[in-house]
């Protein structure tokens, strides 16, 4: 690898798994011209074998440096140990997990060392003080921001103290040929959904802060208020976590389970969504949703919370609705009010997809990546 002349960057991250993070970091490595950029990955825990292999760029190798619960100290010198024997041109670490990982980067002679911030689990005015007083001791060691939202960029300006001139904004691109309008009932159990019944669908791991249950408590709403909803609604919630157990339990007591579909962490998300009608994101906070993407790219009109970067993508009225979050009646409203316009869903749909194709193209993604890269090497930054 140390023959190679091209230079190599060293993505950090904390886990190589199914996430919107790390979709979006092997979509980057599989796009960037092979001529341009070589790539490895480190995680500081490990990796899910089946999702390494969507990496379809050769040679890129993955890195697991097993990181212990807590603090682990000799994370540090296992990295640097790493680092110093690959030679990175480039470190680039991702969110505050891996921010940290700035210091044995520098100290392993990394010439430009960017970081990327693509969301919080919690509001910022929420985090505990020393995540803001992290981010600004370490702001010394970055050489240029990523920040994926305008609120992200912000928060970086104001809270941590980086230049605006420090900062690129990079929206994730959305792969508009693998992600195509086209309803297609195939992908749901036999029986699940007959003809003439709407699919309430979402995708997103099982956690506190994509707070699917919040949607389980809307979709009960609606069959409680709505005509024949048993007849006419179905509810998919693709995806894997903690929450599981908690949105079974709550569709059981309601007496809905046979009405929802959780067929856990799923690699055919294309295809799922094409199975929906209407897309709903009902996080409790968020950086720049790939799935929102995604559904916009399948035209789908979408539901999501007004948090993070979600009002950045979609344009209520126009492309979808945004509603407060962890308020499951104002999103049962918002979804009803689809299900009783079947015109304004479907123009909504279309009118999403139109925006991913004039605004939301991997190709821009993958530009913007790259002049970031190219712009660090060509004035690194020494602390």
């Amino acid at each position: 690898m140390a023959d190679n002349p091209l230079p190599l960057v060293a993505h950090i991250i904390f886990r190589l798994d199914y996430g919107g993070l790390e979709n979006g970091l092997v979509n980057l490595i599989n796009r960037i011209p092979p001529e341009r950029y070589r790539h490895v990955i480190i995680c500081l825990t490990d990796y899910n074998p089946e999702f390494r292999r969507r990496i379809r760029q050769p040679d890129v190798a993955v890195f697991a440096l097993h990181k212990h619960e807590g603090h682990d100290l000799g994370l540090y010198r296992r990295c640097w140990s790493l680092l110093r024997r690959l030679r990175p041109a480039i470190a680039h670490t991702r969110n505050l997990a891996a921010l940290e990982m700035q210091l044995p980067a520098w100290l392993a002679g990394a010439r430009a060392r960017v970081h990327g911030e693509h969301g919080w689990d919690r509001d910022p005015a929420l985090m505990h003080p020393r995540h803001h007083r992290l981010r600004r001791w370490l702001r010394p060691l970055v050489s240029h921001y990523i920040a994926l939202s305008g609120e992200i960029t912000g928060y970086l300006e104001t809270q941590v103290g980086v230049t605006p001139a420090r900062i690129s904004r990079i929206i994730n691109g959305v792969d508009s040929v693998r992600f195509h309008p086209g309803p297609d009932r195939s992908p749901l159990p036999a029986g699940f959904a007959p003809p003439g019944t709407w699919v309430i669908g979402t995708v997103g791991r099982l956690e506190k802060v994509k707070d699917q249950i919040n949607l389980a408590r809307a979709f009960n709403r609606l069959v409680e208020t709505m005509p024949d909803a048993r007849q006419r609604l179905r509810l998919v919630i693709v995806g894997e976590g903690s929450l599981r157990t908690g949105i079974e339990s709550l569709l059981n007591q309601a007496g809905l389970r046979n009405l929802a579909w959780l067929p856990g962490a799923r690699d055919d998300a294309p295809d799922l969504l094409r199975s929906f009608n209407v897309f709903v994101l009902p996080s409790q906070a968020e950086g720049i949703s790939n799935t929102i993407l995604e559904a916009m790219a399948c035209g789908l009109p979408v539901v999501a919370t007004e948090v993070g970067g979600n009002a950045e993508l979609v344009v209520a009225g126009k492309t979808g609705r945004l509603v407060p979050a962890s308020d499951p009646e104002a999103l049962a409203l918002a979804i009803q009010e689809y299900m009783d316009d079947p015109g304004r869903m479907l123009a909504h749909g279309a009118t999403g997809r139109q925006r991913i194709e004039e605004r939301f193209s991997m190709e821009a993604m993958v530009d913007a990546y790259l002049k970031v890269y190219d712009n660090v090497l060509k004035t690194p930054l020494s602390p």
